[in-house]
């Protein structure tokens, strides 16, 4: 969207606030880089009128209460259920829409594991069919390679898959997996059982890839052993869900080619331990990692990595990045959550296991996981 068309939107239609030009315009309205450049210019165009962002910005139009407003409410009343949350914080609008649905089925799940139940229908159409929906209709199948790892047979299950379903594209992802592209809708599930590997989740608000270099076992450079380490970490975690998609990297030295220094949370190995970082993009805006904590051995990475995790899924807002989370709340207050308070951190660790014990997955305990297979079911005219 250009400069002229917001100016002309902002003058002809009387056009106060960033909310309105969105609704008018579809400026600011997707990755929200150019929110500020957007404010300028209704700043300018409407001078004395312009009605600043507010501070508390609603989760959606159908209320008025903030992310921050809709997660107490749920921890502190144990609301159970997203018409729970309607009923308990008088909703205007019944049924809620898909930008507060999405988010409520998140906090009631993350907030009370075990007890909340998953409303699939109030998921994105990508976490509903467990898979990424392209632009000609056809889907993406991306499998769990455990820290980037493969076998001659995982291998040879997906040749086979991909010659009995004529799936069109192999593509080798810059997470370390391979993408299976142009698969149809109906062919999922017969795909997952082909090829029996787990979920990779890349179509979820959840823990996509883990990023590894090859480390000591194999590099003289080496000084950890990164690519154990990675699968460590991802088989510990790789049911989780979080308001974001979270993707972590191991690197075997300082020299980190597994490029941890732009993840959300990043392990460098040095000679004496491992060096974490957190809060790293490579998105749209580059952000570069927060050092946060030096330790010595494999299961204290692990402990860190899921208090850190457990506390960005606990008090983060649905659709907020880790590198937002923690720009939010300060870095110091996650070093004194988590650093500081040793039982806090324990504590922090210990709820993610236990929400993640027997987390079935997708594409086989369909059961389990609330899938209906009937949405797969071709239709005929």
């Amino acid at each position: 969207v250009n400069k002229g068309t917001i100016c002309k939107a902002i003058k002809e239609k009387g056009l106060f606030t960033l909310d309105e030009v969105r609704k008018h315009t579809k400026a600011s309205a997707s990755c929200g880089s150019c929110t500020g450049l957007v404010e300028q210019i209704l700043m300018a165009t409407a001078g004395g009128d312009y009605s600043a962002t507010p501070k508390l910005k609603a989760l959606c139009s159908c209320t008025d209460h903030g992310h921050q407003a809709v997660r107490d409410a749920i921890r502190d009343n144990k609301l159970l259920t997203i018409a729970d949350v309607y009923k308990f914080m008088e909703w205007r609008t019944p049924n809620g829409c898909s930008s507060c649905r999405p988010a409520i089925n998140y906090y009631v799940t993350s907030s009370w594991p075990k007890e909340a139940k998953d409303d699939p229908q109030s998921r994105y159409i990508n976490e509903r069919s467990h898979a990424n929906i392209q632009k000609d209709g056809t889907y993406s199948v991306i499998p769990r390679m455990w820290g980037g790892e493969t076998s001659a047979s995982e291998l040879r299950r997906i040749a086979d898959a991909v010659d009995k379903y004529q799936i069109p594209t192999v593509k080798v992802t810059g997470g370390q997996r391979i993408d299976l592209l142009g698969v149809k809708k109906e062919d999922l599930v017969n795909v997952w059982k082909d090829i029996g590997m787990p979920s990779g989740h890349a179509y979820a608000k959840a823990l996509r890839t883990v990023k590894t270099c090859v480390g000591s076992e194999w590099c003289r450079m080496g000084t950890q052993d990164s690519t154990q380490m990675g699968k460590d970490l991802e088989r510990a975690m790789w049911r989780m869900y979080a308001p974001h998609k979270v993707k972590f990297a191991v690197s075997g030295c300082p020299r980190n080619c597994a490029e941890a220094g732009i993840k959300d949370v990043g392990i460098i190995g040095v000679d004496s331990g491992w060096e974490m970082y957190i809060a790293g993009n490579g998105g749209i805006k580059t952000e570069v990692a927060h050092f946060f904590v030096k330790v010595k051995t494999a299961a204290e990475v692990l402990e860190y990595t899921g208090a850190f995790c457990e506390l960005y899924r606990q008090e983060g807002w649905y659709l907020e990045r880790t590198v937002h989370f923690v720009n939010r709340v300060g870095l110091d207050y996650v070093k004194k959550k988590i650093l500081e308070d040793h039982d806090g951190r324990k504590a922090l660790w210990e709820r993610l296991q236990f929400a993640l014990d027997g987390e079935p997955d997708p594409w086989f305990d369909f059961k389990e996981a609330a899938v209906d297979t009937r949405q797969f079911s071709a239709i005929s005219a």
